[in-house]
């Protein structure tokens, strides 16, 4: 005979496994978090050299963004959810030839409509992507439908306050916890703490708003707490990175870190390199 507690152990169990996504593998973290590049950073060039960059840099994961061409010799190529399914395969192959693995896709608009965001589901599944982010928050209903469905965590990126649209809101971390909070636990936000310090705000504060719902993060250091703050290594500049990484290590997080340098645009692999020996460094003296 099996007993009451015994089977609501198992519901809960089974509950737990539609409700947590797969943990990252260890082999793939540096300085005990998932970071590599979001392939924005090297936009000047194709996903295939992009690829090529993050191994460089010592990324061991990379986040992919819409529209981007393909390759040197395929620059009429566009890489996308909106590609065919033979291209996902060349960029799927080259990461493997570089030891790179596909984390996340973003930023990319979803739809309420679910067929139109189904397809951007179903490429993050062939890829083996774990988070899309996105700032479609009119579309979260259907997201969340899908979210359930493919076990694909859905992060909302926040830009920079924008003064002259009162409509922008998912600048605000308190704004981005309000649609979520109440939702499946694998919605939450993707940080880029360098457009919140764009905003006004300090990242370590926003975090801890965050607190449980942070899917993933772009994470930038700034030179200055201004609107026109540019990117430099982590930890140079006004964004309090070791406090970043101290915080999310504090939250048990468990997503991604892309680094997303928007700076030296045509020579930044370097940049990126430095950034990722910060998260290494920070990792060996813990």
């Amino acid at each position: 005979m099996i007993r009451l507690p015994h089977l609501l152990a198992i519901g809960l169990a089974t509950l737990s496994s539609f409700t947590q996504a797969a943990p990252i593998p260890e082999d793939l973290k540096t300085g005990g978090f998932a970071i590599g590049c979001q392939a924005y950073t090297f936009n000047n060039f194709s996903v295939f050299e992009a690829i090529e960059k993050t191994a460089y840099a010592g990324g061991k994961v990379i986040e992919f963004y819409p529209g981007q061409k393909l390759s040197k010799e395929e620059p009429n190529i566009k890489f996308s959810h909106d590609a065919p399914p033979e291209v996902w395969e060349k960029v799927k192959a080259k990461c493997k030839e570089h030891g790179v693995t596909p984390i996340a896709y973003g930023v990319v608009g979803l739809s309420p409509n679910e067929a139109a965001s189904r397809k951007v589901f179903e490429f993050a599944k062939a890829m083996g992507i774990i988070v899309i982010n996105t700032e479609s928050v009119e579309a979260l209903d259907t997201a969340e439908k899908l979210v359930k469905e493919y076990d694909i965590k859905v992060g909302i990126h926040d830009h920079p306050k924008q003064p002259n649209n009162p409509n922008y809101r998912v600048w605000d971390p308190n704004y981005v916890l309000e649609v979520t909070k109440n939702r499946d636990p694998r919605m939450g936000a993707c940080a880029d703490t360098g457009h919140w310090v764009r905003s006004g705000l300090k990242p370590v504060e926003c975090l801890k708003i965050l607190k449980g719902r942070i899917m993933a993060s772009h994470l930038k250091d700034l030179h200055a707490p201004l609107p026109s703050g540019h990117d430099v290594h982590w930890g140079e500049g006004v964004s309090d990175v070791k406090g970043i990484f101290d915080e999310l290590k504090s939250q048990g997080f468990v997503g991604p870190i892309s680094v997303e340098y928007e700076s030296n645009w045509k020579t930044n692999m370097e940049d990126a390199k430095a950034c990722i020996d910060f998260a290494r460094a920070y990792g060996a003296q813990k």
